[in-house]
C-alpha cells in the first residue's frame, strides 16, 4: 500500500509496526525515513518489495536484521518489528504468533527490579544519567558503578536493554542490567517467529503436495491415460518449484551457520548496550579528574569491549533446529522426487513393453502377408486363360490343389515363426 503525497514528494508506504512490548500499529512511512531509521541502504529495502521477486535471505546489518523468507517480509531492530505486507493471511498469523510469543517471554522472565544477585542483595536495575541536569558526582558516580560491573569479566552478556531518548541537552540514557537466567533478546525472539513461519509454510505445502503426488503416481501406474499424466506434469512442476524455494531457504541458513561475523552482527541489543556503556566510560573520562588503579583496568576493559564478539551459541543453536527442519522439509521432497522418477522409470518400461508387443505383432503379420500374397500368385497362375490338361481331369484334382495351397502356405508360415522363435526374434 502506497501513498503519493504530492507531486515531486516521495512515495510512503504503510508499515505495520510491532514493538517490544507486543502493541502494533500501522505508520506510513517513506523511504527515506526508513532508512534513516533502521540504518538500511536502498537495496535492502528493494529486497523487501512485495511486487519484485528476490530470493529469500536473512541479512545481518549494523542496526537491524532484514528478513525475506516465502510470504514474510520484515525488518527487525532492537526495539521493533517492521512487515510491509501485513495483509496477507498468512502474515496475520504470523503477527499472532510473535506477539503470544512476546507476551509469554515477557511474563516468564523475572522483571529487572526483582533480580538478584548471588549474595541475595538486590541489584540496581537501570542507571539514568541526565545530560546537563544532574551534578558532576552524581554523574560520575552513575558512571563509575556500571563501568565496575563490567571489570571483573569484561563481558556484557548480563546487560539486556538500553534506551536513548532526545538530543542534546535534555537526553536520557537508560541501562538495565538483570541477573538471573537470560531470555531471547527482542530481535531473536522476531526472528524465530519468521523462521518459524515459513517453516511451517513450507511443512503444510509439502504435506498437500504428499496427499495429492502419491495416490496420482499409483494411479498413473495402473492405469496410463492423458488426463492422468497431465496431473503428474502439473505435481512434478509444483515439487520442481517447492524443492527450489526450500534448497534457498535451507542455503541462506547454511551460509549463515558458516559465518561467525554475520551471526554476530544479529546481536543488536548487545551493540546497542555496548554503545551506551561506551557513552557512559566517555563521560566518565572527561568530567573524572584523577583517575584511580582500579578505574584505569575498568578503563583498558572498556576500550577493548567493542571489539569482543558475542557469544554466538545461543543464535547458532536458534538457526540449526530451524536447519534441521528445513533439511527435513527437503528430504521430503527429495524422496518425493525419487518416487516421481520411479514412476516415470516405470511407465517407460511399460511403454517400451507395449512398443515392442506391437513391433513383434507387425512383424508376425508382415508374414503373414507374404505367406497370404505366395497363395495369391498360386490362384494368378491357374487364373489366366491358357489351356492346362490339369483343367481336363477330374474334379478331385482342383480340391488337391486348392488344399495343397493352403496347406503349404500354413506350413511356410509356422516354419517362418519357429525360425524367428528360435533366432529370438520374436517372443512367442
Amino acid at each position: 500500500m502506497a501513498t503519493k503525497l504530492k507531486k515531486g514528494m516521495p512515495v510512503v508506504k504503510a508499515w505495520l509496526v510491532i514493538s517490544e512490548s507486543g502493541q502494533s500499529s500501522i505508520e506510513e512511512i517513506g523511504k527515506h525515513s526508513m532508512m534513516k531509521r533502521t540504518g538500511l541502504p536502498a537495496r535492502d529495502l528493494r529486497a523487501l518489495d512485495p511486487v519484485l521477486s528476490y530470493p529469500s535471505s536473512i541479512l545481518g546489518r549494523e542496526r537491524a536484521i532484514v528478513v525475506s523468507l516465502e510470504h514474510i517480509r520484515a525488518i527487525i531492530t532492537s526495539k521493533e518489528v517492521l512487515l510491509i505486507n501485513y495483509n496477507n493471511p498468512l502474515v496475520v498469523q504470523f503477527v499472532q504468533d510473535l506477539q503470544h510469543r512476546i507476551v509469554f517471554g515477557n511474563n516468564n522472565v523475572t522483571s529487572p527490579h526483582q533480580a538478584m544477585d548471588h549474595t541475595g542483595k538486590e541489584m540496581k536495575d537501570a542507571t539514568e544519567v541526565t545530560w546537563g541536569s544532574p551534578s558532576l558526582n552524581t554523574l560520575h558516580s552513575s558512571a563509575k558503578s556500571l563501568s565496575k560491573r563490567r571489570a571483573p569479566t569484561c563481558n556484557f552478556v548480563n546487560m539486556k536493554s538500553q534506551e536513548i531518548e532526545g538530543e542534546g541537552a535534555n537526553s536520557t540514557i537508560n541501562v538495565s542490567v538483570a541477573a538471573g537466567s537470560k531470555a531471547l533478546p527482542f530481535e531473536f525472539k522476531a526472528l524465530e517467529a519468521c523462521l518459524e513461519s515459513a517453516c511451517r509454510c513450507l511443512e503444510t505445502e509439502t504435506r498437500t503436495l504428499e496427499e495429492e503426488a502419491y495416490p496420482a503416481l499409483d494411479e498413473l501406474t495402473s492405469k496410463i491415460s492423458t488426463l492422468n499424466l497431465e496431473r503428474v506434469r502439473q505435481i512434478k512442476s509444483r515439487l520442481v518449484a517447492l524443492s527450489g524455494r526450500v534448497q534457498k531457504v535451507r542455503d541462506e541458513l547454511e551460509n549463515l551457520l558458516d559465518d561467525d561475523n554475520d551471526m554476530a552482527e544479529m546481536y543488536l541489543t548487545e551493540k546497542v548496550v555496548a554503545r551506551a556503556v561506551d557513552q557512559i566510560s566517555t563521560i566518565e573520562e572527561v568530567y573524572d579528574g584523577e583517575r584511580e588503579v582500579d578505574d584505569e583496568s575498568v578503563d583498558d576493559c572498556s576500550e577493548t569491549s567493542t571489539s569482543v564478539k558475542p557469544d554466538i551459541e545461543e543464535l547458532e543453536m536458534l538457526l540449526e533446529a530451524y536447519f534441521a527442519q528445513i533439511d527435513g522439509i527437503l528430504q521430503k521432497l527429495s524422496g518425493m522426487s525419487e518416487y516421481v522418477d520411479d514412476t516415470e522409470d516405470f511407465i517407460n518400461i511399460m511403454l517400451d513393453d507395449k512398443q515392442n508387443q506391437l513391433l513383434q505383432m507387425g512383424v508376425i503379420l508382415s508374414t503373414a502377408n507374404m505367406i497370404l500374397n505366395a497363395g495369391i500368385a498360386v490362384v494368378g497362375f491357374f487364373g489366366m486363360n491358357i489351356h492346362v490338361t490339369l483343367f481336363d481331369g477330374k474334379p478331385i484334382q482342383f480340391w488337391e490343389t486348392v488344399i495343397g495351397t493352403c496347406g503349404g502356405c500354413i506350413a511356410l508360415f509356422l516354419v517362418l515363426l519357429g525360425w524367428g522363435k528360435r533366432e529370438k526374434i520374436l517372443a512367442l
